[in-house]
């Protein structure tokens, strides 16, 4: 898949939505459907559903307007991604602490790790686009959920472990759309 714009490296900024929306498909707490513009399209979300109060560990899409900081993509798998958003390459080593006993708890790492966490250099794909979507990011409290990302979704849309997750052939589409000053509004 090819996720790098055909045209400029980078949209002008006037591309960039507001807001992109969030909210429970009908009939299906762990699906939804993402608006961004006139550009709508079905996402997976975790397998908790839409929730508040949110958890380690619970499997639920905190509900919010959640900024979005920037984004990591495998760079072995696709060009960087379109849009003014930040990008760094995953490196083999790099991680995303999801241990809230660990002083480094929701941030990225280095592997390995004594600590529990997520692997970012991932073989299933999903990780191959991924953006924080700041949650519990500052101040960071810790029990309240770490590792809650926009990322590719598996086949069929199956649920996540508490992030919206898109299609990968609808991804390209959607990156140009954020923005430095997008926020991600879950309803």
């Amino acid at each position: 898949m090819r996720l790098r714009s055909t045209q400029s490296p980078r949209p002008p900024r006037s591309r960039a939505l507001s807001r992109i929306v969030v909210r429970k498909a009908p009939g299906d707490a762990r699906r939804g459907i993402l608006v961004a513009g006139s550009f709508v399209l079905p996402c997976a979300l975790g397998r908790g559903g839409i929730v508040r109060g949110k958890r380690e560990g619970d499997g639920g899409t905190p509900a919010g307007t959640h900024r979005l900081l920037g984004g990591f993509y495998r760079a072995d798998r696709l060009g960087r991604p379109a849009g003014t958003l930040p990008f760094r390459a995953i490196r083999p080593g790099d991680g995303w602490c999801d241990d809230p006993r660990s002083p480094a708890y929701n941030r990225p790492v280095r592997l390995p790790s004594r600590f529990g966490h997520e692997v970012m250099w991932r073989n299933d794909g999903l990780y191959d686009c991924v953006i924080d979507i700041a949650w519990n990011r500052g101040p960071i409290a810790r029990g309240r959920g770490s590792a809650i990302f926009l990322h590719l979704a598996r086949d069929g849309l199956k649920p996540t472990e508490g992030c919206v997750a898109v299609p990968r052939a609808r991804l390209a589409h959607l990156l140009p759309r954020i923005g430095r000053r997008t926020r991600l509004v879950v309803l």
